[in-house]
């Protein structure tokens, strides 16, 4: 614990009720680690929810021209001996996802550049009551 970076520490009391809402404002982040989320709300006033879900997908299929390139890699090896056919495959399958991968992040630069996605709980932001 000598080696901490953060090393002075803040406590805030609160109510039953207040305690409840940060929870749901941490379920809304989706985080459950107090000390981040807490860190975050008050240098910067809000937190921004990203869903990288259609880069995993990108990644997984990333993963699988990966493997295929290496069984044919392997079978080049051992055969002397490369099919055309499975290299257009693989560059085929590589451009259709690289252009997938580069569409996403497009996406999400667009959004960030909106401000979409981000969950705001600044000390202006008031709930409807």
């Amino acid at each position: 614990m000598a080696n901490r970076e953060r090393t002075v520490t803040l406590r805030v009391m609160v109510t039953e009720e207040e305690a409840q809402k940060i929870k749901e404002n941490m379920m809304l982040t989706g985080t459950n680690n107090f000390s981040l989320y807490a860190r975050k709300m008050l240098l910067d006033g809000y937190v921004v929810v990203r869903d990288f879900a259609p880069f995993r997908e990108v990644a997984a299929a990333m993963g699988v021209i990966a493997r295929n390139l290496y069984q044919i890699a392997k079978r080049a090896n051992e055969t002397r001996s490369v099919y055309a056919d499975d290299l257009e495959d693989i560059k085929t399958a590589y451009y259709r996802e690289w252009k997938n991968a580069k569409t996403q992040l497009m996406k999400l630069i667009k959004e960030t550049r909106q401000g979409n996605g981000i969950y705001e709980n600044t000390p202006n932001h008031q709930d409807a009551e």
